[in-house]
Parts: C-alpha cells; sequence; structure tokens
C-alpha cells in the first residue's frame, strides 16, 4: 500500500465491514456512550416521549430539566428498561440495548437511582450497601466494593446505623452510593435534591460531581432546582411535551426567554 492509500484511512474501521447503527452511534470510535434515536412512548393516546434523539458523551455531568409532564423520567425509565419503547432504538456503548431486560443494561453498565429512596430502615447502612452488590461480587472484593460505596455515600461513619436514622438527605446519599457500587459507567438519578435543605443540596452536589471527577462515571441528573443545576452540569437538556425543547450550556439555556416561559413560571 502506498504512503497516499495510507494516509486515507485514519479511523482504524476497516472499510469493508458494514457496521450497526449502535456501532456508529456509540461505538469505539465515539466519545457518545448513550444515544436515543428516534425514541418514541406511549401510553394508550399519551404520548410522554416523542422522536428523542438524546446523547450523552462519556465521562458527561448531563442535568435534565422541564416542566412537570415533560416527558423526563419516562425517558430515563425506557434508558433503564422499565419501559419498553414504542418506538425507536436505544444505542450504548456500540451496542442496541433497545430490547436488553433491565439486569441486562446493569450488566452493560447502566444504574439509576429513582426520586424516592428505598432503602430498608431495620437494616444498617452497611447491610443496605451490601445488597446491590451481593449479586455481583463475594469475598474480598465484595468487602471493597462495599468500602467504595460507603466511602461514595459519605456515611463511613455510620455504617452501622440503622438506615431508619439517617435524614432523607443522608437516605439520598445513601442509594447514590449503592448505584455507584455497581461501578456503573453511566449513573441516573431522578431529582435526587428534592425536599432537601440548602446544606444538603451542597453535600449531594459534592457527591455527584466527585463521582464523576475521581470515577470517571457519566451522569444524567433530573432536576428542578436550577441553581443544583448550574452547580454541577456540564450540558443541559430541556425536555418540552414529550420532545426535546432546547440543549445547551446552563447559562444559555437560563437566559433562553422561550425556556423561562415553558419552565421558569415566564407564561404565568
Amino acid at each position: 500500500m502506498s504512503s497516499d492509500e495510507t494516509s486515507t484511512n485514519t479511523t482504524g474501521i476497516d472499510p469493508t465491514v458494514r457496521q450497526t447503527g449502535a456501532q456508529l452511534a456509540t461505538g469505539e470510535n465515539t466519545n457518545t456512550l448513550l444515544q436515543t434515536d428516534g425514541l418514541v412512548k406511549r401510553f394508550g393516546g399519551f404520548t410522554a416521549c416523542d422522536d428523542v434523539d438524546f446523547g450523552v458523551d462519556e465521562g458527561e455531568l448531563r442535568c435534565l430539566i422541564g416542566p412537570n409532564g415533560a416527558g423526563k423520567s419516562t425517558l430515563l425509565k425506557l434508558v433503564t428498561g422499565t419501559y419498553a419503547a414504542s418506538e425507536g432504538s436505544i444505542y450504548y456503548d456500540g451496542h442496541d440495548i433497545t430490547d436488553f431486560e433491565p439486569h441486562e443494561r446493569v450488566q452493560q453498565g447502566i444504574s439509576m437511582k429513582f426520586q424516592v429512596p428505598s432503602v430498608y430502615g431495620d437494616l444498617s447502612v452497611r447491610e443496605n450497601v451490601r445488597l446491590p452488590i451481593q449479586r455481583f461480587a463475594d469475598g474480598a472484593e465484595r468487602r471493597r466494593r462495599v468500602d467504595d460505596a460507603l466511602t461514595a455515600s459519605g456515611l463511613s461513619d455510620h455504617a452501622d446505623a440503622p438506615a431508619n436514622t439517617l435524614s432523607h438527605g443522608q437516605q439520598q446519599q445513601l442509594e447514590i452510593g449503592m448505584a455507584a457500587s455497581l461501578e456503573p459507567d453511566l449513573l441516573l438519578l431522578d431529582e435526587p435534591v428534592a425536599g432537601l435543605d440548602v446544606e444538603e443540596r451542597a453535600e449531594i452536589a459534592d457527591r455527584i460531581t466527585r463521582l464523576n471527577e475521581e470515577r470517571g462515571i457519566a451522569f444524567v441528573v433530573i432536576e428542578h432546582d436550577t441553581e443544583f443545576v448550574a452547580d454541577i452540569a456540564d450540558h443541559v437538556t430541556v425536555l418540552h411535551q414529550g420532545e426535546i425543547f432546547r440543549e445547551g450550556p446552563i447559562e444559555e439555556i437560563s437566559a433562553d426567554p422561550e425556556v423561562k416561559r415553558i419552565y421558569l413560571g415566564g407564561d404565568h
């Protein structure tokens, strides 16, 4: 092969091998970890997500905002497999996971913490942390991951306390640590600071940014608190009526008059 011929193929991809849509969108030659393609979810005659193309890069910290009923939680539940898509595709790390079961998506590297804490109050903090880990590890590896999860949650000093003695904010921290214990590449959080005070919100923000920076976990965070969003987000996506309305840095989103109209109350 001549030097000219060599210089024409710098991607490392064999041009004779046809790539799948998942490989083209999220394969090893991209920085994209998650990509949805024309994603639709209908509940009877109601369309909760409508032709959504939503992408997240490796190590990105993305916030998902919008008014109530915009389709934010539905989108995350489609990504985790809690809901099956009505139409469209979900690509993750080079794989088409549209038809994967939820546990198969966890195995691929996706984890989620839902809005309402679901810890077992009668169990200790350590025992709660151990529950998701024991399905994937045992012995020394399990102990290591339990200790890492306690550190990630900031609750090492409360390891032996019953979970029902924790504050609401600490329970949110615990669930973030539990979700991180699965060592995901992508962690989805649904309103992690709802009902928390200023100090608790700051603690959650610190937990998220540390996991993002120190462990390289990509995040998608649903949140209504725009100050919290401004503290943590690299990039913001606005959903409205099941569709992507705007995307961009928080400074642009906050200053957008149309976003103010539909989200910040400017239409009242």
